[in-house]
């Protein structure tokens, strides 16, 4: 069953001077048709401004098409009555944890959405519990967030999301602001929930490393998807990338640099163990 699905999904920004006026109109997504399968694990690359975020946006209803149509879970976000029902099926995850942290303790924190929910008492707390346990933080529940790591404070961000179980979550460069442990932390618990507790996971990056587990991967360019595909498929195509102005993993960078070499190794090596492999196969000196 897909739980997203976009047609031909437009969106333009309007820019107004002070008196209200149309200064100018930016396509941010332009005609935009891509869709993501329950339990799947997708990511979507693109460099800044490429429409990525964009779309994210649009997923839990922040945005609202300019053209076209999306459904989440079947329901189309131009229907205001759905925007609730989207918002508790699609939870999202924002760049800066400090921007969704609002408790003064982490549990407190945790348990808000569901509150606001009108979840009863006792399941808010065995929801916290079972939340917090899930990006493994649950040892940090009576911590005030502002003693957290900004890897801690993330995860923590993730649990509140959880906590509403949500079919769906939806992550916007969620390690963009964090350092290189934090956001190994981060992508371990993504794809914890997305492999045991099997919640569809869209994550919107730009950090080639976190993508190489993903079902898969769409790139996006100038508010279009040009690419999408496994990541192998997609790490196989790293002057396209390079073109779209994107990094590679340092490993497939480095397998692609001895194919141009004549060393015989196959495109789209992904971590460090394929391309040892990949070398024991090689008689180097034929």
């Amino acid at each position: 069953m897909e739980i997203v699905k976009s047609e031909k999904l437009s969106f333009e920004y309007i820019r107004r001077d002070e008196e209200g006026n149309v200064e100018g109109i930016t396509r941010a997504l332009d005609d935009v048709s891509l869709s993501v399968k329950e339990g799947e694990f997708v990511a979507i690359l693109g460099h800044n401004g490429s429409g990525k975020s964009t779309f994210a946006k649009h997923i839990n209803a922040l945005l609202f098409p300019t053209e076209g149509v999306i459904h989440v879970a079947g329901m189309d976000t131009n229907d205001y009555g759905n925007i609730w029902p989207i918002r508790e099926t699609a939870g999202m995850v924002f760049q800066n944890p400090d921007n969704q942290i609002i408790g003064q303790v982490v549990e407190e924190d945790v348990g808000f959405g569901p509150e606001n929910m009108g979840v009863p008492t006792k399941e808010i707390w065995e929801r916290v519990e079972e939340s917090l346990r899930a990006v493994n933080m649950y040892a940090y529940r009576k911590a005030s967030p502002n003693r957290l790591s900004g890897g801690q404070k993330q995860r923590v961000s993730i649990a509140g999301v959880l906590a509403m179980h949500p079919k769906c979550i939806v992550l916007d460069e969620p390690t963009a602001m964090l350092d290189p442990n934090g956001r190994k932390d981060v992508i371990r618990a993504i794809r914890a929930l997305n492999d045991v507790e099997k919640i569809t996971v869209i994550l919107i990056t730009h950090y080639m490393n976190e993508v190489v587990n993903a079902d898969r991967v769409f790139v996006m360019d100038k508010g279009k998807v040009c690419m999408e595909g496994t990541p192998k498929e997609i790490f196989s195509k790293v002057e396209d990338l390079k073109n779209l102005r994107l990094d590679v993993p340092q490993v497939t960078e480095f397998a692609h640099a001895l194919r141009k070499k004549g060393i015989p190794i196959p495109e789209g090596i992904l971590t460090n163990a394929e391309l040892i492999e990949a070398l024991k196969n090689v008689n180097v000196g034929k």
